[in-house]
């Protein structure tokens, strides 16, 4: 367009908007609502712009409908909107229902909008926008899950009348700390909480102990402020409450919690077949295995489209409850879909496992809601009995490919690790973490992104787990006798040599720069600068090493904690460390102790009462990296 062209069609749509009945104030607010679609800011809403406003608002349509949608409202027929055909539209359907299907878009948008910014999402690379639907359902979770805390009596119920009360209940902390052991147990030691007498120091400590503790279950809490759960910034709010809430639902649906699974495998699949599948992939087939069991010919392919009529739910429901609870298939005598919908979650609810979703969320297909739904069916009645041959297999995670997992995930890679080893083998993922670790290492031109093509797919996997070989040699990481095959073919002690060095690489390079050192911090700087500070502020503890047995007791991390934020920790809950029970209950306590003063600790309370090395070198690394910031400040 020619300079000025959009600016004048705008100051004729603000005109001709005010002679049609639209105000000024109507015209800006509609505006906003133009330059969400239009991502680039150049005045045309193109096919792909709008295509990625549905997906942030959990739908994707095919390009083929995205282009119906724009093609009802150009006047003009250029193949996009422009901001005075925006205009024009919202003028035909003032005071009526929504006319156009672009319409029902931006309708929908705008509520996402006071949700929170939906352009600060794309902006931090993870999508934070967020429904009133969504933020009603996580309330009705979070009520239901946390029902009868003594420590909540004041919070709960959550009110779904008041948009803002979950902000509010959010705002000292204690929530979201509950609802984060509620969906990995025991990840925060309670006696950690401060749950009286609250202030506003004691209330960001709280909220500074569960980002941390997120983090650690792998939430991505990039751009998440203790300071913004405080004040109750919604879509940043719901971020954190939607990871939480998804990890706890999807950690159970593996062969390990529930053997029954092998009961998926397809003709010529073996176990190791499924455990390549996702969580939500495991879910469909668990779905369509009840669907073919019940005689239908219906299958489900999404948590959106496929489950709009509320048929394939209906049936589902009908052959997982016990016989007992009455369930029944009634709701399909219902032919209007949203009453269809109201039947077929009473029946849900005679299961308990009424959930998450309400009736407009079936018919509209709410992706992220329908998976919460269908994931709570599955933990609660999985309906799959052993196989009476089931085959052996090592499936059981260790603790150090967990809280590799875990890290990789809280640093936003896609797509999210559930499988370390296979999730890794196309190369990807490593490579998002060599460029995150060491910015500017990883060449994105060399690499093969996925979907790839059937034909040639494995050769293009194994030259992007080459080039992550190489770039880790160019990073100065050891890769001796390690090659992108290894990668590939899912090498356990391989991968895991490299992801080690990655970590490790990743922690001691936030104490560099912290310390301002040009040179690498080495291990024997680390155990220095721990045992002067333990006996700068009086401490009798210390180590010489990070396999000194005495580490095991945990009082040298509580000691070290206390001295970092002195008066932080509570004595009268610290023992000697004599029995195994007691150095585990000092280990959790410091663990949870240590997040609560700021540091990134991503290990386990077992990693200290085994005295894990590789472990224990990043709980005093994050410590010291807490130490060194406090001492800046």
């Amino acid at each position: 367009s020619p300079p000025g062209f959009e600016e004048e069609r705008i100051h004729l749509a603000v005109c001709g908007g005010t002679m049609s009945g639209l105000s000024e104030a109507e015209i800006a607010e509609i505006k906003v609502q133009f330059d969400e679609f239009d991502a680039d800011k150049n005045g045309h809403v193109t096919v792909t712009e709008l295509r990625d406003v549905m997906k942030a608002l959990g739908e994707d349509p095919p390009a083929y409908k995205i282009r119906d949608m724009i093609k009802e409202v150009d006047l003009d027929e250029n193949g996009t909107i422009e901001f005075d055909e925006f205009v024009k539209m919202f003028e035909k359907v003032r005071g009526d229902k929504p006319k156009y299907k672009l319409e029902a878009v931006a309708e929908k948008q705008k509520k996402v909008m006071k949700m929170g910014g939906m352009t600060d999402a794309a902006a931090a690379g993870t999508t934070h926008s967020f429904t009133e639907d969504e933020a009603l359902a996580f309330v009705d979770w979070i009520n239901f899950q946390l029902a009868g805390d003594p420590d909540l009596k004041t919070q709960l119920p959550i009110s779904s009348d008041d948009q803002n009360d979950l902000f509010k209940k959010m705002h000292d902390g204690i929530v979201l700390c509950k609802l984060i052991n509620n969906s990995v147990k025991d990840t925060i030691d309670e006696r950690a909480i401060n749950k009286t007498k609250l202030n506003l120091y004691t209330i960001h400590e709280n909220q500074t102990l569960a980002l941390n503790s997120a983090s650690a279950i792998g939430c991505n809490i990039v751009n998440i402020g203790a300071e913004d759960l405080t004040r109750g910034v919604p879509h940043l709010c719901l971020g954190i409450l939607w990871q939480v809430i998804r990890i706890g639902l999807l950690a159970k649906i593996n062969l390990q919690n529930c053997p029954g699974l092998a009961r998926l495998l397809e003709e010529g699949e073996e176990i190791e077949d499924l455990l390549r599948l996702s969580p939500e992939e495991i879910l469909l087939r668990w779905f369509n295995y009840h669907l073919r069991e019940a005689g239908s010919s219906r299958r489900v392919k999404n948590f959106s489209g496929d489950i709009k009529d509320s048929e394939c739910y209906t049936l589902l429901l009908n052959q997982i409850a016990p016989p007992e609870k009455g369930v029944d298939l009634s709701p399909m005598r219902e032919s209007d879909l949203e009453k269809r919908a109201e039947s077929m979650l009473q029946q849900s609810d005679k299961i308990g496992c009424r959930a998450f979703i309400r009736p407009r969320d079936v018919v509209r297909g709410n992706g992220k809601l329908n998976l919460a739904f269908v994931a709570n069916l599955f933990n609660n009645y999985p309906a799959l009995e052993p196989l009476e041959d089931q085959p052996e297999i090592e499936i059981e995670e260790t603790r150090e490919e967990k809280t590799y997992r875990n890290w990789m995930n809280s640093l936003g890679v896609k797509p999210f690790v559930y499988r370390l080893y296979q999730d890794l083998s196309d190369g990807t993922v490593l490579l998002q973490l060599f460029d995150k670790v060491f910015p500017g290492s990883v060449d994105w031109s060399k690499v093969n992104q996925p979907p790839y093509k059937k034909m040639g797919a494995q050769m293009k996997k194994l030259e992007n787990c080459n080039y992550a070989v190489q770039v880790a040699r160019d990073c100065k990481l050891s890769v001796v006798g390690i090659g992108g095959e290894d990668i590939h073919t899912e090498n356990k002690t391989l991968t895991l040599a490299v992801v080690w060095q990655i970590m490790r690489a990743y922690t001691l390079q936030i104490l560099q720069k912290l310390s301002g050192s040009s040179k690498r911090i080495e291990d024997g700087e680390i155990v220095e600068w721990v045992n002067s500070t333990l006996s700068a502020a009086g401490k009798s503890t210390s180590i010489s090493s990070f396999k000194d047995s005495s580490i095991a007791t945990g009082r040298s991390v509580i000691d070290l904690v206390d001295a970092i934020k002195p008066g932080s920790v509570k004595y009268d809950l610290v023992n000697a460390g004599q029995t195994d029970e007691d150095k585990m209950l000092n280990a959790k306590y410091a663990v949870s102790m240590a997040r609560k003063i700021g540091a990134r600790v991503y290990a386990l309370p077992e990693d200290i009462v085994e005295v894990n090395p590789k472990m224990v070198l990043t709980v005093f690394a994050c410590l010291m990296a807490r130490g060194l910031e406090g001492s800046k400040k």
